[in-house]
């Protein structure tokens, strides 16, 4: 069972590193995984919620900061050292057949930290907001599966890399919610 479930994702990822290979996503996904990519939408958040929400503001953007700094500690310090599984960019038996888009980084593969931690703010803020605002739950979550893709097809991560850390970042988002309504009654 756990070798065919290697496989599988081992043969999506290729799927999706090789096959879907074009000069458009090899131009895009690169910077739809990148932080710096995505400051103006952090910024245009951070404005937003203190023009919009005054004091409570502060406790969405403490609470997204929450969700950031759960997410990344429970995915890079707690289980990836835990499960020590290499990236695909760095598994010499896919060495020839992997397409390199970015720097590989040194660190385990599973969970996927920038799956963990997007999905994790985009459900956080879908909780928030999607009361007042309907359009923020298939924005977040098409922006958190974006990047999640992203880091497969780069080649930095397998399939179920994102999908573990979609998981667990929808879990601490989900609970960081909760933790924060509790904050703020009346929402």
């Amino acid at each position: 069972m756990i070798e065919s479930l290697y496989n599988f994702d081992i043969a999506l990822f290729l799927k999706i590193n090789r096959g879907l290979s074009n000069g458009f996503f090899d131009w895009l996904m690169p910077l739809v995984r990148n932080r710096f990519f995505w400051s103006p939408l952090y910024l245009f958040i951070i404005i937003f919620c203190f023009k919009e929400y005054k004091k409570r503001g502060w406790y969405i953007i403490g609470g997204i900061l929450l969700t950031f700094a759960l997410g990344d500690t429970i995915s890079s310090k707690l289980i990836k050292p835990f499960v020590v599984r290499l990236r695909p960019c760095n598994d010499i038996n896919l060495a020839s057949e992997i397409i390199h888009r970015v720097q590989c980084g040194s660190g385990y593969s599973f969970p996927s930290a920038h799956a963990t931690n997007h999905f994790g703010i985009a459900v956080f803020l879908i909780m928030v907001f999607y009361p007042k605002w309907k359009p923020v739950l298939p924005l977040g979550l098409a922006w958190a599966f974006l990047i999640s893709f992203a880091q497969i097809y780069v080649g930095v991560h397998y399939p179920l890399d994102t999908i573990g850390g979609a998981a667990l970042g929808t879990t601490v988002g989900l609970m960081v919610s909760v933790f924060y309504k509790k904050l703020q009654p009346g929402l």
